[in-house]
């Protein structure tokens, strides 16, 4: 619960929100993060004072020191009137809820867990980048849960079929003074839209072609971009008219795929982005972004590779048929510097796609690729694809896409590529 209020100010604003409403609803927001770290530190004292027996938990809590929460002294009069007024059975049992030797009240220490399968075929002919027929693309475990009042950890553990990665894995702290929210460990960079999402999350089945030339990564290699260890820190900025905007500044590492390479401690990455937000009417709302990144590449020791990006994504949603009709339209532009001797390279590239709910299970969408290659801007790729998803619940995912794609070698493929997505368990809410 606390995930999804903690992303309510970054989501959604409405055109009548007002810097009273943001600094009310920031408020309410760190209120609920406190009290769930409340009780889940309770919930812990609980399941202690069961380990060490019923009769002495009122005595350890007065020796640690510890005042008791008024809730829990109302429950712990009641219990004595009610052991007044009824029978004590004779015999003795474990409390409610043990399994193997733990008490159930320990479970609520545990961390949210969810699995997503992604399983992808494909056939067609493509001499360039040929796909296997059958593949297990990749299992995501996600491990997420509020550490304490003024933090909350996240980790997604992507399982292949040739090893395991860290995809990402960071806390956030999210009572910071002055309404920074800042961010360490290893994450996907805040640079346009698509870097950000995890392959689920993708509203195709493959990643548009701009992102394997210019963001690094080969055409065989399923998850690609700006992803490294390091720390962000981003800030809701004041703005009038119900204009939401957020800035994020991050520094990484500097070893990104092919993109970034660090050859020494101090060639750190960086990335920033600035979104802004407005809802446009009750049904739809407009997204604009800009983005920079800037990081040493595999040239040389002293050789930087610069990337721009500007993406701009429009939706529309009924709100009495939201459940049947839905409409979303994205494009993200990019420019990439690149230098390298003997010419240091200057390549663009772009995709634009849109998506349209037509019943409550069924999407349909096309996307258009249109990239130069960032090692020689001389070269570029085009694409074209048609999507069909079929939604049968919110655990399952069923999609197919044909995929047209012209490579600079002169080479024309044609191919159709099916994916099952499947989710076990909780997983938490991904950017919006």
């Amino acid at each position: 619960m606390s995930s999804a209020l903690a992303q309510a100010p970054a989501a959604a604003p409405t055109s009548a929100t007002t810097d009273a409403d943001r600094a009310t609803i920031k408020e309410l927001v760190e209120r609920v993060i406190a009290l769930e770290g409340q009780v889940r530190m309770l919930q812990h004292q609980g399941a202690t004072n069961q380990g060490s027996g019923a009769a002495g938990a009122p005595s350890q809590a007065a020796d640690t020191g510890t005042p008791p929460e008024s809730t829990s002294q109302a429950a712990a009069q009641g219990q004595s009137v009610a052991s007044q007024s009824e029978p004590v059975p004779a015999q003795t049992t474990e409390p409610a809820g043990v399994y193997g030797g733990a008490s159930s009240m320990a479970k609520a220490l545990n961390p949210d867990i969810g699995i997503i399968g992604n399983f992808v075929s494909a056939t067609g002919r493509n001499r360039i980048n040929p796909s296997p027929s059958f593949t297990l693309q990749e299992s995501e475990v996600s491990l997420q849960a509020v550490v304490d009042p003024y933090a909350r950890a996240d980790f997604f553990l992507a399982f292949g079929e040739e090893g395991v990665e860290v995809e990402e894995g960071y806390v956030t702290f999210t009572a910071m003074p002055g309404g920074f929210v800042p961010r360490l460990g290893k994450m996907r960079a805040a640079f346009g839209r698509v870097n950000s999402f995890h392959n689920h999350n993708l509203p195709w089945v493959d990643r548009p072609l701009v992102t394997f030339n210019l963001m690094g990564g080969s055409l065989d290699e399923a998850d690609i971009g700006i992803k490294d260890a390091g720390m962000s820190v981003s800030r809701v900025i004041p703005a009038p008219g119900g204009l939401f905007l957020e800035g994020t500044g991050q520094v990484f590492r500097g070893d990104s795929g092919s993109l970034f390479q660090a050859s020494r401690r101090s060639d750190v990455a960086v990335v920033g982005h600035l979104k802004a937000y407005k809802d446009l009417t009750e049904s739809t709302n407009l997204e604009l972004g800009g983005s920079y990144a800037r990081g040493h590449n595999d040239a040389g020791a002293d050789t930087l590779t610069q990337l721009y990006g500007m993406d701009a994504t429009f939706r529309w949603r009924p709100l009495r048929r939201s459940i049947y009709r839905s409409f979303a339209a994205r494009t993200e532009v990019m420019w990439s510097d690149r230098e390298q001797a003997p010419l240091a390279q200057h390549a663009f590239g772009l995709y634009a796609s849109t998506e349209y709910q037509f019943a409550r299970r069924w999407q349909g969408g096309l996307r258009f690729d249109w990239s130069e290659r960032a090692r020689n801007a001389a070269l570029h790729d085009s694409g074209q694809a048609l999507v069909l998803t079929f939604s049968p619940s919110e655990y399952n995912q069923i999609r197919g896409q044909f995929r047209r794609t012209q490579y600079a070698e002169g080479q024309t493929s044609n191919e159709l590529l099916m994916q099952v997505l499947f989710t076990l368990g909780a997983h938490g809410a991904h950017p919006f």
